[in-house]
């Protein structure tokens, strides 16, 4: 859906990050699941070199998404999902044990596989001329590959985590597998790979990233 400026529910973003982290900040996972709920939204973009003095009472990590609609505010990528999920059945079923094993994949991906995902990927690019950053890829690599492995064990052939129902569980899990993806870290797991292209064939995630990454231009041009 185009994104309305005037509706109820605003979630913040950064209009300028590196171009390495483009397609991979945390407010994709947001618009990504509002798209899927049809929940029309408005985008407050914030500068990351220049954030508002009072956002860190919002957010207090002081990074983005944030979501405030008229009955809840909340921040963190996961708490967000979750709420945007009851919000829609497409996302979270109602039925109790569909619903926890949803809610149980959305915790595992952001608790136990990104973490050493996203550590991995940053050795190779942040910390990338750091001694102590070499050191530490040969532990990094096996901790990181056990979560995959884990995680490609249990998907095996299903569609989804949950067999045929797309879940925010799958919805967050993709998009962690994805900074998997950026690093490489995907090749020995076809079937990660395979799911992750799933997920982004989905219209939805293609219209949350295009406006996701439409944000950065259009801020890059009025810098220009």
């Amino acid at each position: 859906m185009p994104i309305d400026q005037t509706a109820a529910i605003e979630i913040t973003a950064f209009g300028w990050v590196p171009d390495g982290a483009k397609g991979l900040v945390k407010d994709l996972r947001v618009r990504w699941a509002l798209e899927e709920a049809c929940l029309p939204y408005r985008v407050r973009l914030l500068d990351p070199r220049d954030r508002p003095t009072d956002y860190v009472q919002q957010q207090p990590f002081n990074q983005v998404p944030y979501l405030l609609s008229p009955d809840i505010e909340l921040f963190e990528s996961g708490a967000i999902l979750q709420y945007v999920g009851e919000q829609a059945e497409a996302l979270l079923p109602r039925e109790a044990r569909g619903r926890y094993a949803a809610i149980q994949w959305l915790h595992a991906a952001l608790s136990s596989v990104e973490p050493f995902v996203q550590r991995r990927v940053l050795l190779d690019s942040i910390y990338a001329n750091e001694e102590w950053a070499k050191l530490s890829k040969p532990s990094a690599d096996e901790l990181s590959g056990l979560r995959l492995r884990q995680v490609s064990e249990r998907l095996g052939d299903r569609k989804w985590l949950e067999d045929d129902r797309f879940t925010i569980g799958d919805l967050m899990m993709v998009t962690v597998l994805r900074i998997a993806d950026r690093g490489k870290l995907l090749e020995p797991f076809p079937n990660l790979g395979a799911y992750v292209a799933r997920g982004q064939e989905r219209p939805a995630f293609a219209r949350a990233l295009t406006d996701h990454l439409g944000d950065f231009d259009q801020t890059e041009g009025l810098a220009a």
